[in-house]
């Protein structure tokens, strides 16, 4: 048994004595699966897949989902590489040099107005050959994505509605985000999310760039005296993938339950975090926090300031011999078609 069983924090799902029974004559696969932080929206498809897989195989197949206690959320890819768990979840953002197919979907002002869009996105360009054989030389296969909002910052002090405000701005965000609020003067940082709530508190940052259900998990609606509700530069793409020798040693009837039971666990995931964003309101109204919005015409010269920050990405993804054009012009035709 591997000894990454043996550490806490692993959540293991419970079962009948009969789903067991029939686990038992059929012979067991235990996945290990690395998170980070806890249970919250962004990790309930996992939680949905494991619970589907589960009674899809009599209990024969299962999940054991750790957060935290397998690997730091930085280092999930290096630990599907080596085969220390099977399955887990990344931010393409906290290591784009590792995955740089899929940081296109990371890019600012991509135009992706809502969730179901975001995982449309998210398929085509994970469906790539490029982004397959991107992601192979960490012995991964990409499963799903983990679609969230446009990201929207929370701050102290005065609220920031100008982008001349956003000058000396320290900002936690990663990847294109980052680059974005660099055009407009801001000074961005990558601390994980982890580290987010203590970096704003202690003044490393004064604002912190995250989707709704990351600013109530990771307390940082708690320190926030404002929230931008539409500035909307972009997202963080976060897939979740599984170790390819993990994948391929599966029996068909297993591998057909772990296939067949992503489009429910997305389903799931969506309605979970329309639910989160219906009480968004409620929550703001609750922790005091001011709604800023950002003019119409500010937001239309961070998308004019920010647009080098996509020529950019295509010119260095180019020289590094990937299709940079052909994948940024993917996700434009996805959005297109569905529409």
């Amino acid at each position: 048994m591997s000894p990454f069983k043996k550490l806490s924090g692993v959540r293991t799902a419970v079962f009948t004595a009969a789903a067991l029974a029939i686990a038992g004559e059929a012979g067991a696969v235990e996945w290990n699966v690395s998170l980070w932080g806890k249970r919250r929206a962004f990790t309930e498809h996992v939680e949905k897949l494991a619970e589907l897989v589960a009674e899809r195989t009599g209990g024969a197949f299962t999940m054991n989902i750790s957060y935290g206690g397998l690997s730091k959320n930085r280092e999930n890819l290096d630990g599907i590489s080596v085969g220390a768990f099977e399955m887990a979840q990344f931010c393409a953002g906290y290591h784009g040099d590792k995955n740089p197919t899929i940081t296109v979907l990371e890019l600012p002002f991509l135009g992706v107005m809502n969730l179901e869009e975001e995982v449309a996105v998210s398929n085509a360009v994970y469906a790539h050959p490029a982004t397959v054989a991107d992601l192979a030389r960490w012995n991964a296969r990409l499963l799903m994505t983990s679609p969230m909002p446009q990201y929207n910052i929370v701050g102290t002090g005065d609220p920031r509605d100008e982008l001349d405000e956003f000058k000396g701005m320290r900002v936690r965000a990663t990847g294109g985000l980052g680059k974005a609020f660099e055009a407009v003067g801001a000074v961005p940082t990558s601390v994980t999310a982890t580290e987010a709530q203590q970096a704003l508190e202690t003044g490393v940052v004064d604002t912190v760039a995250f989707a709704q259900h990351a600013h109530l998990s990771f307390q940082t609606i708690d320190l926030a005296d404002w929230w931008t509700e539409n500035l909307n530069p972009g997202t963080v793409n976060c897939p979740v993938v599984v170790n390819i020798d993990s994948y391929e040693a599966l029996s068909d009837e297993h591998r057909a339950a772990l296939d067949g039971s992503i489009d429910e666990a997305i389903a799931h995931y969506l309605a979970n975090y329309g639910e989160l964003l219906a009480k968004w309101e409620e929550i703001l109204a609750e922790k005091n926090v001011q709604k800023v919005t950002i003019s119409d015409s500010e937001l239309e010269r961070f998308r004019e300031v920010a647009g080098p920050v996509r020529d950019a990405w295509i010119e260095a993804m180019s020289a590094q011999g990937l299709p940079a054009r052909e994948l940024y012009d993917l996700v434009q035709s996805t959005l297109q078609e569905m529409r």
